[in-house]
């Protein structure tokens, strides 16, 4: 953020991006596993889902509250005021994670179900099963991706608009994760046939006037699945990979919406 905060360059920019994108790297998946191994080392292992959607849910309401004060806080004080800010946010966020503790190993599944050989290194054949977790909701995150892309960019866009817009599909995403939190305790068996679902009701929606309307409706899909398939992929991994399991989803879904966007960036440039 201090680099963003003093980056007068492109390549500053990038380079400040390239810093902000490893840090994501080293906190994707860890997240997820710390808390599923905290909630086994506490017995309450079937809060996990409930739990995560909840997180879930939250960050994306702050997220939206975040904005607005952002917004605020730049029309008042400057972009300086809101850097500052910025880094005091992720000075707390650093306090708070070195107050952290690893829980203990244990509550491990049957080996028979596990999705890797062992407790060491990237797993190395991920099941079926796995697969079949990761690739639909991937997939939906890359239609939701180009929708929200092309909702935003459509020619009758406003400044205004956009923030709206982009404030809604995040709330709506909120609103998914608030009803996971809520929802049955999934083993993920459905879940991709419900993720490939929206995606294909919501995709014809996305070259027609109502690219705002399947952005926002995807979100709350969105929402709903992800909470459900990481209670799934962290029921199915074996303790030493639960981290890299998440990450391997989060890789995916990062490819699935770079393609979206690519392809949602055709179509707006042909028209």
């Amino acid at each position: 953020m201090l680099a963003f905060w003093h980056a007068a360059t492109p390549a500053g920019l990038l380079a400040s991006s390239l810093l902000v994108g490893i840090a994501d790297a080293f906190r994707s998946g860890a997240d997820q596993a710390l808390l599923y191994r905290s909630c086994a080392a506490l017995g309450r292992e079937h809060e996990f889902q409930s739990i995560q959607a909840r997180t879930e849910a939250v960050t994306q309401a702050a997220l939206v509250a975040m904005l607005v004060a952002g917004g605020a806080i730049v029309a008042v004080a400057g972009y300086g005021a809101a850097f500052a800010t910025e880094v005091a946010c992720c000075q707390l966020g650093l306090v708070l994670a070195c107050l952290m503790t690893e829980p203990p190993a244990g509550g491990d599944v049957n080996p028979d179900d596990a999705d890797a050989e062992g407790c060491s290194g990237l797993p190395s054949r991920p099941r079926m099963r796995t697969w079949a977790l990761i690739v639909p909701v991937a997939v939906l995150d890359g239609v939701a991706g180009a929708a929200a892309f092309l909702a935003q960019t459509s020619h009758d866009a406003s400044v205004s608009g956009v923030t709206g817009l982009v404030a809604a599909i995040t709330l709506s995403e909120a609103a998914g994760a608030w009803l996971a939190a809520r929802a049955w305790r999934s083993d993920g068996r459905h879940l991709g046939l419900l993720a490939l679902g929206a995606a294909a009701v919501a995709a014809p929606l996305m070259f027609s006037t109502g690219a705002a309307v399947a952005a926002v409706a995807l979100a709350f899909v969105v929402g709903l699945v992800n909470p459900l398939r990481a209670a799934a992929l962290q029921r199915a991994a074996a303790d030493g990979v639960r981290a890299r399991i998440a990450s391997l989803a989060s890789a995916c879904d990062m490819a699935c919406t770079t393609l979206g966007l690519l392809a949602a960036g055709a179509v707006s440039a042909r028209r």
